[in-house]
Formats: C-alpha cells, sequence, structure tokens
C-alpha cells in the first residue's frame, strides 16, 4: 500500500483545503520545496501535487513551485500532479519538466475526448481524479455536482488506457473524518486498473481499513490533512501499511 503525501499549492504556498473550499485553506509552509524534501526523508515514495489556482483558472499556476519541488526530489521518487490540466501542450510540458503521472479530473467529466487523446499521447503517464459525494460525480473544484456514476465513468475512462484513478470522497475531504472504504472498495472492484483512496483519512485506523481491503485493487491512499496537524504520523503510518501488504 503506497502512502503519498499531497502538496496542495495555493498562492505559491503549502495549504490544505476543507471540503474543497478554497476560502478554507489553512498555510502549512511557505517553502513547498522544502516540504517535498520532508516527506522524502521521511520515506515518502510519490508525491501527490495539486495546483489549486491553477483547478480555477484552467491553467497552471503554480509553475515555479512546482519545478522546485521537482527539483528538490530529483529522479528519487515519482511525483503527480493535478490542476487546471486542459490541454496537451500543458501534459507534454510537465512530463518534461520531471513530472511522472499527469492527474486530469474535471477536463475528463466534461471533455473525455481530451482524456482519451492524452492516454493516447502519453500512454502509462495519466491518472484520473473522480471526486465524487453519494455515487455522483462533481467538477470544477467540487462546485458541480453532476449526473454521472462514478463508476460508469470509471468503467469509461479504464477502457481509454488511464494509468490510474484517484477516487475522492469530496464529502469527507480535509474533515478528518475517516475514509470511506466502502465506497472505494466499490470502485475497485468495478474496474481493474489501481484504485488511489483519497478524502477523509484521519488516522492509522484508516490506514489499517484500507490495507484489509488492498487486494480489491487499491494500490494506494493520498495523505493531507491527517499527516500535517499530526493525527497521523507518516513515516509510522507507511511503516504499518508495509507490514500489512507485504506478505
Amino acid at each position: 500500500m503506497l502512502l503519498i503525501p499531497a502538496i496542495d499549492l495555493k498562492d505559491g504556498r503549502c495549504v490544505r483545503l476543507r471540503q474543497g473550499d478554497l476560502e478554507d485553506a489553512t498555510v502549512f509552509s511557505e517553502d513547498p520545496a522544502a516540504m517535498a524534501s520532508l516527506w522524502l526523508e521521511r520515506g515518502a515514495r510519490r508525491l501527490h501535487l495539486v495546483d489549486l489556482n491553477g483547478a480555477v483558472a484552467g491553467k497552471p499556476k503554480n509553475e515555479a513551485q512546482i519545478r522546485a519541488i521537482v527539483d528538490a526530489v530529483g529522479d528519487d521518487i515519482p511525483v503527480q500532479i493535478g490542476g487546471g490540466i486542459r490541454d496537451l501542450d500543458t501534459i507534454e510540458r510537465y512530463l518534461d519538466s520531471g513530472i511522472t503521472y499527469v492527474i486530469i479530473g474535471t477536463a475528463a467529466v466534461k471533455n473525455p475526448g481530451f482524456l482519451h487523446d492524452a492516454c493516447g499521447a502519453f500512454p502509462g503517464s495519466i491518472i484520473v481524479g473522480l471526486d465524487a459525494r453519494d455515487g455522483k460525480v462533481a467538477t470544477d473544484g467540487w462546485s458541480k455536482l453532476t449526473r454521472h456514476d462514478v463508476l460508469d465513468l470509471a468503467s469509461k475512462f479504464e477502457d481509454y488506457g488511464c494509468e490510474g484513478i484517484i477516487y475522492t470522497d469530496i464529502g469527507r475531504d480535509g474533515m478528518l473524518s475517516g475514509v470511506n472504504v466502502e465506497a472505494t472498495v466499490k470502485l475497485a472492484q468495478h474496474v481493474r486498473i489501481p484504485i488511489y483512496a483519497s478524502g477523509g483519512i484521519a488516522g492509522m485506523q484508516d490506514i489499517e481499513a484500507l490495507c484489509a481491503v488492498a487486494e480489491e485493487g487499491i494500490e494506494g491512499a493520498i495523505l493531507g490533512r491527517s499527516i500535517y496537524e499530526g493525527t497521523l504520523d507518516f513515516a509510522a503510518a507507511q511503516t504499518r501499511a508495509d507490514e500489512l501488504t507485504q506478505s
């Protein structure tokens, strides 16, 4: 089970939001690259970046900080990025700069043809972010709830050739209310590609709960507020996850 620290970027700083609300941001670091180095030192095997300003603008807005993070971790671990990715040129620029995986969220739902083209142009590099509430997919920074069923879209995107799916329960994200294991397992059972759990992970009990169902196809989990506020020790959590899932 791969545990992935999240670095959410807003106005050049490392922040965490509650339920995706840009007006409810807590600043955890003025130096995102230093934060990336810290997670690397603590045993992170991948980093998850989100350009929050970019998600709103529909184009990258924190590129200087993203480049600094990639430079800070070098070739040691893969880095994935989401937020405001709407065209193939942006994907190519990110991959050329050292990013390993590009995450497409809103654009995948609104413009599936773009996702199809991206998976074809950059095989093995595209991850889809599906954010949902009660089984329905949300877009535009979670501000709009669509009628799309998350399972139907996941199957469609798997056929396109995406590398994996990050599934976020938006009712729980940033709330430390516990991960939605049932919904995550349901999605993992529905597709063959890896699922990464996100949203609500609060403590070691959530890690243990996910590890218990890892064989269903849940390959990892993205950690945010819990590791920044200290309700979960990242290094201890990764060690525990390894104990439970490596046999």
